[in-house]
């Protein structure tokens, strides 16, 4: 099966639970809302994401005598992070032991960094990776060899060594990497693929009816980042929609021709996302004015969560610190 219908079975799959639970589309949630069940359809949420961590764990478990990497990548703000640190916590349950190695810590150093076509750093570039390195400490640590896990300086631009980044594989332990390059099989050339079990994660998209409000998984995410960005880096929203081209430039050309490599398809929506990013995101939108290059962008922005009504507070604080949402609101504690 190729990740195409994998990704499609997802969707189906997903369409078909809200129509189990008896949200099959806008007007249905809201009047969910309206009743002051939010809170309700929180933990229902959450728990069907516990469910499928469990599940991609129970298969990642079922083929340890073979696989020792899990690989995941997804498009921006997807809640990759999220996912991998509870997939990986469910491994754990398991009796797996996750090692973390971060990919990006496999840059090469800054003078061989490429460039695009307008001569500045390519980082998103596969060439920008140090594949022989990685590709030579994986399987030094397949085989039982100890390595010294390189440390990226990104003031520097060198690649450190430090002894005490020392790894090893034990019986029950296993690799866990996520980047936008992880089901790339030309980043593991010389890894054995049957060693490496791919996930790919996405915000994908529910509620069919008679909008589409609830069918862009591009602005779904792009509202998911201008309020992670806006709280974590400071960035206005301005400059995350103005940003937002080139991301999708480096999903289009890194990530999204490699998805049927993955074994398995996480969709990291929730039925209560666009009500919780409405809260969030509205006021920053509003606040981008009509001077501004990205107004009408900011306005369809709006207008996208203008049909749902917005969580309040109180069912805001209901979410879990260990929900993917808290990676953008803020409040997690993975």
């Amino acid at each position: 099966m190729s990740s195409k219908n994998k990704i499609e079975d997802a969707r189906r799959e997903y369409a078909d639970w809200c129509s189990a639970v008896g949200i099959d589309n806008v007007g249905k949630l809201n009047s969910v809302l309206a009743d002051g069940q939010a809170i309700r359809l929180i933990n229902l949420c959450e728990a069907r994401q516990e469910r499928k961590y469990a599940e991609i764990a129970n298969q990642i478990f079922w083929h340890k005598k073979k696989t020792r990497i899990v690989m995941m990548s997804g498009p921006s703000s997807s809640g990759k992070t999220s996912s991998s640190l509870r997939i990986a916590q469910q491994c754990q349950v398991l009796g797996i032991s996750p090692k973390v190695i971060e990919l990006d810590n496999y840059f090469v150093d800054r003078e061989h960094t490429p460039k695009d076509d307008k001569g500045e750093y390519d980082f998103e570039s596969l060439g920008a990776m140090n594949v022989e390195l990685l590709n030579e400490n994986l399987n030094d640590l397949i085989a039982g060899k100890e390595v010294v896990i390189p440390k990226f300086d990104f003031k520097a631009g060198k690649t450190v060594f430090d002894e005490s980044r020392r790894m090893k594989l034990e019986e029950n332990d296993m690799l866990f990497m996520e980047g936008i390059h992880a089901l790339n099989p030309a980043l593991t050339p010389n890894v054995d693929r049957d060693r490496i079990y791919n996930i790919y994660i996405s915000a994908l998209s529910a509620l069919p009816g008679g909008t589409k409000v609830h069918g862009s998984t591009t602005d779904k995410r792009l509202l998911r980042r201008i309020v992670r960005d806006n709280r974590v880096r400071g960035i206005s929203p301005e400059e995350t929609i103005m940003r937002w081209p080139s991301v999708r430039r480096g999903e289009t050309n890194n990530i999204f021709p490699y998805e049927e490599n993955a074994r398995v398809v996480f969709n990291s929506s929730t039925l209560y996302d666009l009500p919780l990013l409405k809260y969030y995101a509205d006021p920053l939108l509003y606040g981008i004015t009509e001077a501004s290059p990205v107004y009408e962008k900011a306005r369809r922005l709006i207008a996208f969560t203008e049909p749902f009504i917005a969580l309040k507070p109180a069912e805001i604080a209901a979410i879990p610190p260990t929900s993917i949402m808290r990676e953008f609101i803020g409040g997690q504690t993975l």
